[in-house]
């Protein structure tokens, strides 16, 4: 008796726990049907409401993924206050937050609500309601484009956002009044919005704050004030990144024998000012810090002019009283770094890359081979440094005729070859190794033109990898052409170079400047940026549209 009452209370013990456990049912065919709502409080489309709390019902059992993130609120609340909970199939939202008067609040769930067997997402899930007595209902859409995207970069990570004129904040110290995120198809549409004036943004949100940082998160802007009293179509945003903040002079001491001055960010344009400068003294660029090396202790300290720009356009100019003293701090190694491994076809194009400058160097140890007994002796004619004033890459250029019939070439440096300006040699022997290409293996050319637009343009050659194969400058009109290529796969990158300074340039936030605009040959078969060239072929007049502005289509217009 005793042990069919255990078998009894086992029974029961097994059916209340299934009855409490929500898990999807075993066996049977797959479920594939996203959950439906059967009821809302407030209802869809509600006027004259200030709910507490949201209650949405189900037709089955639900679960949420990630619901701070991937449920979007607009206009803006306090989302830290608000509280979602899935339980069995009923969504309860808690705002914990009054809500503003003649305000259209929408709750945009997009993917964030499932089913709880399978994880089908409910579909286009959208609660719209009203503080006052009517719905917004204007909206802004467009699409977005990034210059430089990252191999990691989803354009569904990507935000658009609205921020009413009279609002103190910006996108990078809060989240906007409306926003949404952008489609697979880098198109957006904010959509329920009050009539007004706005500042519009667009950012890659990387890390998930609903705002832009500014030194490692991609962004866009639109310059002007934006009246919606009517729906706007045709946005362009273009997505680039660029260090916001201003370039400083962080510190500057005496480190061992050499001077050391430490900034908040690398600049592009170095102009420093003294009259022993290339010539006793030299400087190399490091981490942010620019390494100033004298050939011998200086008594007295040495004025030196400081003039830097960033990449943003900021430019700090000042001065430090650089010291170079007797010290028995031991001389860091010299390191050499060749470019091996690169391919040429007549010239052969060898770059050494230094971590100190360099003083002198033994011509008689450093020279070309290329069969077991063969050599070309490197003379000071081959050489030159890249900046006079660094001298720490060295570029040696020579052609290799036609009567050598070899095809590898290595760069030979014995120990001792090289001295730097502490007057220490390299110790061990340097390698480097190039091929040469045979001319029937070369593609003959690529040529194309720039539509509705013109110069002066940078023009890039990437390969595979994102790498720089060719580049070129055109400074008027809107044709371009690369020669004697290297088959392969390859994209063509267009910079559109306004000022005229030779590199891109960013968006300035402060001074209200877009970037310069950047595009790339969109195969029209295909839709990809990718063309493969092979040896003997010529792809002739490559037509490439360039990126829109950034700003409303009638603006573009």
């Amino acid at each position: 008796m005793k042990q069919h009452n255990l078998i009894i209370l086992l029974v029961i013990s097994i059916l209340a726990f299934s009855c409490a456990k929500q898990s999807a049912p075993m066996g049977g065919p797959r479920d594939e049907d996203p959950p439906k709502v059967t009821d809302m409080n407030p209802k869809d489309q509600s006027l004259n409401t200030k709910p507490e709390e949201i209650i949405i019902t189900f037709d089955e059992y639900i679960k949420l993924d990630n619901a701070n993130k991937n449920i979007l609120i607009t206009p803006r609340i306090n989302k830290d206050e608000v509280i979602f909970t899935a339980l069995k199939n009923t969504l309860v939202i808690k705002l914990n937050q009054e809500l503003e008067d003649s305000t259209t609040y929408v709750f945009n769930f997009q993917k964030s609500i499932q089913d709880l067997s399978e994880g089908n997402p409910a579909e286009n899930l959208k609660l719209v309601f009203s503080t006052g007595k009517s719905i917004d209902s204007l909206t802004f859409s467009g699409s977005v484009n990034s210059y430089f995207s990252g191999k990691n970069d989803k354009p569904e990570d990507a935000i658009v956002g609205l921020y009413p004129i009279n609002d103190t904040t910006n996108v990078f110290i809060a989240p906007p009044y409306y926003l949404t995120q952008v489609d697979s198809a880098r198109r957006f549409n904010i959509s329920n919005i009050k009539a007004g004036k706005y500042l519009a943004y667009a950012w890659q949100d990387d890390n998930n704050s609903l705002k832009a940082e500014y030194k490692s998160e991609a962004f866009d802007f639109i310059t002007d004030t934006i009246s919606i009293n009517e729906n706007i179509e045709g946005v362009q945003f273009n997505l680039s990144k660029g260090d916001q903040n201003p370039i400083r002079l962080l510190r500057s001491s005496t480190l061992g024998s050499n001077y050391l001055i430490v900034l908040n960010k690398m600049p592009v344009d170095i102009t420093l000012e003294n009259e022993k400068l290339g010539n006793e003294i030299f400087y190399t660029l490091g981490d942010k810090r620019i390494n100033l090396f004298s050939d011998a202790p200086i008594s007295d300290s040495l004025k030196v002019n400081i003039n830097l720009k960033d990449s943003v356009g900021y430019q700090i100019d000042s001065l430090v009283w650089a010291k170079f003293e007797e010290s028995d701090r031991k001389p860091e190694k010299l390191t050499i770094t060749p470019n091996s491994g690169k391919n040429f076809y007549q010239t052969l194009p060898i770059e050494l890359t230094f971590n100190k400058p360099v003083k002198s160097i033994n011509y008689d140890s450093l020279y070309i081979a290329y069969d077991t007994a063969s050599m070309i002796q490197i003379t000071p004619e081959m050489l030159s440094f890249k900046d006079s004033l660094r001298r720490d890459i060295i570029n040696i250029t020579l052609t290799i005729p036609d009567s050598i019939p070899y095809d590898a070439f290595t760069l030979k440096a014995a120990d001792s070859t090289f001295r730097d300006i502490e007057g220490l040699y390299n110790e061990g022997p340097l390698s480097g190794n190039y091929k040469r290409l045979k001319r029937e293996t070369l593609a003959d050319a690529i040529t194309g033109t720039i539509q509705d637009t013109e110069g002066p343009f940078i023009i890039q050659l990437l390969d595979s990898k994102g790498d720089i194969k060719r580049e070129s400058y055109v400074e008027t009109g809107n044709k371009f052409s690369f020669s004697l290529i290297e088959a392969g796969n390859y994209q063509i990158r267009i910079i559109e170079d306004a000022n005229r300074n030779h590199r891109w340039d960013p968006a300035n936030y402060e001074e209200r400047r877009y970037a310069e605009r950047v595009f790339y040959y969109i195969d029209p078969e295909t839709s990809s940026k990718n063309i493969t060239i092979r040896g003997g072929w010529t792809l002739e007049d490559l037509q490439i549209k360039a990126t829109p502005k950034t700003g409303l289509k009638t603006i573009q217009d």
